[in-house]
C-alpha cells in the first residue's frame, strides 16, 4: 500500500452519499405503506421487510441491471443502454416507483451536467433518453470514473439500504441505535446480493414482491404520508 486514498473510491463515495442531491430522502419504496398497514411495527418486522425488498426486488432486477448498464457504459454499447433502462423502467409495478426513479434520474443527470467532469459523449446520451432510470445514470458515473462495478454495486445497495433505515427511524419509529443495529445485521445481505447479482443471466432476471406493488399501490392514495413513494 503507498498510503494514499484512491480517488476512484472517493467518488464511489460521493456518487453513493445521501448528500447526493437527487432526492432519495423523500422516498421509502413502499416501507412507509407497510407500516401504515401494521406490517412493520418494531426494529425486528423492519429489519425483516427491508432484508426481503434488498433481496427479492433489488436483488433480482435492480442490482443485475445496474451491472449491465456499468458495461454497457464502459462500451460505449448506446444501444445496451437504452435496452436495460427501459427494462428497468418497465420493471417499476406502480406509478410511485416508476415516477421515483425518473425523478432520480432525471436530477442526477442535470447534476452530471453541472459539475462538468462527465465525458461529454456519454453524458450528451444520457441526456437524450426520454426517461433515464436513477440506475442509468449511476451507470454512467461508474464507467466514467473507472470504478469497480462490484464495489459500486456494493456502495449503490447500501445506499439504498441506508436510506431505508432513515425512513424507518422516522416513521416506525426506531431509535437511532435501532437503526445502526438493522444496518450492521444487514450488511450480510448487501454482500450476498451482490455476489448473487453478478451470476444471473439475461432470463432469470426480474424482482416478484406483489405485496411490494400492493403497498405502494395503495400508498399513492394513503391519507397521511411524509414520503413520496
Amino acid at each position: 500500500m503507498n498510503g494514499h486514498a484512491d480517488i476512484r473510491l472517493l467518488r464511489l463515495l460521493q456518487l453513493a452519499s445521501p448528500a447526493l442531491p437527487v432526492g432519495a430522502y423523500s422516498y421509502s419504496q413502499g416501507l412507509e405503506a407497510a407500516i401504515a398497514a401494521g406490517i412493520v411495527t418494531d426494529a425486528a418486522t423492519t429489519k425483516r421487510w427491508i432484508g426481503d425488498v434488498l433481496e427479492y426486488s433489488l436483488g433480482r432486477l435492480e442490482a443485475p441491471l445496474l451491472l449491465r448498464l456499468i458495461a454497457a457504459w464502459q462500451a460505449n454499447d448506446f444501444a445496451a443502454v437504452n435496452r436495460w433502462n427501459d427494462l428497468f423502467l418497465a420493471g417499476r409495478e406502480t406509478a410511485e416507483l416508476r415516477a421515483e426513479t425518473v425523478q432520480m434520474g432525471f436530477s442526477l443527470t442535470r447534476l452530471f451536467g453541472e459539475l462538468g467532469d462527465l465525458e461529454p459523449r456519454a453524458l450528451g446520451h444520457l441526456r437524450s433518453l426520454a426517461e433515464t432510470a436513477f440506475p442509468t445514470g449511476f451507470g454512467m458515473a461508474v464507467a466514467h470514473w473507472q470504478i469497480a462495478a462490484q464495489e459500486a454495486l456494493a456502495a449503490y445497495l447500501w445506499g439504498w439500504l441506508e436510506n431505508q433505515i432513515m425512513a424507518a427511524i422516522k416513521t416506525v419509529p426506531l431509535g437511532q441505535t435501532q437503526g445502526q443495529q438493522i444496518l450492521l445485521a444487514l450488511s450480510d445481505h448487501v454482500v450476498r446480493v451482490t455476489e448473487t447479482a453478478a451470476q444471473l443471466s439475461d432470463d432469470e432476471l426480474g424482482g416478484f414482491m406483489p405485496q411490494l406493488a400492493i403497498l405502494s399501490s395503495r400508498h399513492e392514495t394513503q391519507y397521511t404520508r411524509l414520503f413520496r413513494s
